[in-house]
């Protein structure tokens, strides 16, 4: 059996420019492309509410769709075929097509965060966006807010 000396940890406090919640969102409704942005990174499915999750998932909403305003990047699409992320070039036409960029307030969400995490990576250490964050509660919390709009379908 291993064996570790006793130590202390702090834990340091979350820096509020990392994330978002629901009321950041709320105040931001409407605004999208008018300096702010939202991604979708779920599949196109969970997107435009032919699903509410990926089978399997126990965790998730009770209304299927996305917050309107959004755009749909699925963050798979930043991959390469070897696993690794795609070259910069890539990742700024793949992003760039759907009106992100790095002088735009943007949040990433999916269903619980996880998937939004790796898109949140991209855009602030591999292309450098300064105003990225990550709406934790993501689509399984505005999926249950009770008045939260949804929208349906593909993108407009």
């Amino acid at each position: 059996m291993s064996t570790y000396p006793k130590t202390t940890y702090k834990v340091k406090a979350i820096n509020p420019e990392l994330r978002a919640d629901r009321d950041y969102i709320r105040q931001r409704l409407g605004k999208t492309g008018n300096g702010f942005a939202m991604v979708d990174v779920r599949s196109p499915a969970e997107f435009v509410g032919d699903i509410i999750a990926p089978p399997g998932m126990t965790e998730t909403a009770q209304r299927p769709g996305h917050i309107p305003g959004a755009k749909n990047v699925p963050w798979v699409t930043a991959v390469a075929e070897d696993g690794t992320f795609k070259s910069r070039e890539e990742l700024e036409k793949i992003y760039g097509a759907k009106g992100l960029a790095a002088d735009k307030d943007v949040v990433a969400y999916c269903r619980i965060g996880e998937r939004s995490s790796h898109t949140w990576f991209a855009l602030k250490y591999l292309l450098g966006f300064k105003n990225v964050r990550n709406y934790d509660g993501s689509w399984t919390e505005w999926g249950n807010l009770i008045g939260a709009p949804i929208a349906k379908g593909s993108e407009v």
